[in-house]
C-alpha cells in the first residue's frame, strides 16, 4: 500500500511538472509560430499555432538582409561570447585548481577574499570600470567587453567546489610518477571536471550572449553592437511588425539552443555523477 501511494505521488508530481513545463513553453511556441506568419495573421484569434500561409522567406530575408545589419550583430556576439567563455574556463579552472590542490600560505584567506567580492553588484563597479576602460584606451571596442567579462569569481567558486570532491590520491599518484602541476591539471583534473566545465561553458555563453548592460555602456558604433543592442534597433524600426520582431528573436536564441544541445550530455553526466557521490 505504501509503495502504491509513493508511485501515485510520483505520478502526480510528474503530471504537474509536465503541465507546468507546457505552460512555460507556450510563449516560445507562439514566438516560433509568429516568425513563420504574415503580419496580419500574427494577432488573429483564435491563435493559429500552425500557420495556414507561411511567410518565413520574407521574414528571415528582412531580418538578415534588411537595413538593420543583423548578421553583424551575430558575428559580434559570437566573437565576444566564444572568446570570453574560453578565457573564463581557463582562468577559473586554473584558479580553482590552485585553491584546492596546491597548498600555499594564505590559501584560505585568498579564497575568503574572493568570496567577499561576490557581494558587490556589477552596477556598483560600473563607473570605476568605465574610467579604467577609458584610461586604457579600450572604450568602444570589443576588447573592453571581453576584458571585463573573462574573470568570474562565481565560476571559480563553482569549479572549486567540484574539484574538492576529486580524490587527492590521483594527484599523489601523478606526483610519484614525476608529473608537475601543469601536467596534473591538463591530464587528470580537466578530464575529471568535464561535466562542470560544460555547465560553466553553457551558463557563461548564455550570460555573455544576453548581456545588455556592458555593450550599452561601452559600445558606441552600431557596427560593434551585439544581439541585445541589435534587437533594440529592430524594436525601433519594426515596432508594429511582430512577425519581423519574432523572427529576429528566434534567430537570436538559435545559438543558445545549439550550445545547450551540444553540451547537455556532459551536464547530465555531471548530475548523475553528483547523485552517485551523494
Amino acid at each position: 500500500m505504501q509503495l502504491i501511494r509513493k508511485n501515485m505521488s510520483k505520478l502526480i508530481i510528474t503530471v504537474f511538472m509536465g503541465a507546468l513545463s507546457v505552460v512555460f513553453l507556450i510563449p516560445l511556441v507562439w514566438m516560433v509560430s509568429a516568425a513563420f506568419k504574415y503580419e496580419k495573421d500574427v494577432m488573429r484569434f483564435p491563435i493559429q499555432w500552425i500557420p495556414e500561409k507561411i511567410n518565413v522567406a520574407y521574414n528571415f530575408k528582412t531580418v538578415w538582409m534588411g537595413k538593420v545589419p543583423f548578421y553583424e550583430f551575430y558575428f559580434n556576439s559570437f566573437k565576444i561570447a566564444i572568446i570570453t567563455t574560453i578565457i573564463t574556463l581557463i582562468i577559473s579552472s586554473m584558479s580553482a585548481y590552485a585553491l584546492t590542490k596546491i597548498n600555499f600560505k594564505g590559501r584560505n584567506i585568498v579564497f575568503l577574499a574572493l568570496l567577499s567580492f561576490m557581494i558587490i553588484p556589477d552596477q556598483a563597479t560600473l563607473i570605476p570600470r568605465f574610467l579604467l576602460i577609458r584610461w586604457f584606451g579600450l572604450y568602444n571596442t570589443h576588447a573592453a567587453i571581453i576584458l571585463m567579462s573573462m574573470f568570474s569569481i562565481y565560476f571559480t567558486f563553482l569549479l572549486r567546489q567540484f574539484m574538492i570532491g576529486v580524490s587527492d590520491e590521483f594527484i599523489e599518484a601523478a606526483r610519484i610518477d614525476g608529473a608537475g602541476h601543469l601536467k596534473i591539471f591538463n591530464s587528470i583534473m580537466i578530464p575529471l571536471c568535464k561535466p562542470v566545465l560544460a555547465t560553466v561553458a553553457i551558463i557563461k555563453f548564455i550570460w555573455t550572449w544576453n548581456d545588455y548592460q556592458n555593450p550599452l555602456i561601452f559600445l558606441l558604433d552600431k557596427d560593434l553592437y551585439t544581439i541585445p543592442l541589435g534587437m533594440t534597433l529592430f524594436r525601433d524600426d519594426f515596432t508594429n511588425n511582430y512577425a519581423i520582431m519574432m523572427t529576429a528573436a528566434v534567430s537570436a536564441i538559435i545559438p543558445l539552443l545549439i550550445v545547450f544541445i551540444a553540451l547537455q550530455k556532459q551536464v547530465i553526466n555531471g548530475i548523475a555523477l553528483g547523485g552517485v557521490k551523494g
